[in-house]
């Protein structure tokens, strides 16, 4: 089943997470991932409001999970830490 990785993120630090971005595209396509909505519009109906979220769909729960504990995208994670904050989860889609 294929699963979804969704992060919801309020960014501090422009540079630094332009730098995460960059790399963690390349980390997530290497492990199947393609994004399905990327920092566009969007409307918050409940919960906490972050300005840029992110969906990406993975082939399973595994691919994201392991895309996730990758060096490459550990790397690119490093860029984030400090300038933004995010939730992230993965979930597997119904079939």
């Amino acid at each position: 089943m294929s699963a979804l990785w969704i992060a919801h993120v309020e960014v501090t630090d422009t540079q630094a997470y332009g730098e995460y971005a960059s790399r963690a595209t390349a980390a997530i396509a290497d492990h199947g991932g393609v994004f399905l909505a990327r920092a566009g519009r969007y409307v918050q109906l409940e919960g906490r409001e972050r300005a840029r979220n992110v969906v990406a769909r993975f082939p399973s729960v595994e691919a994201a999970v392991a895309c996730y504990n990758s060096p490459a995208y550990q790397e690119a994670l490093a860029f984030a830490k400090g300038a933004a904050e995010r939730d992230l989860v993965v979930v597997e889609e119904v079939g």
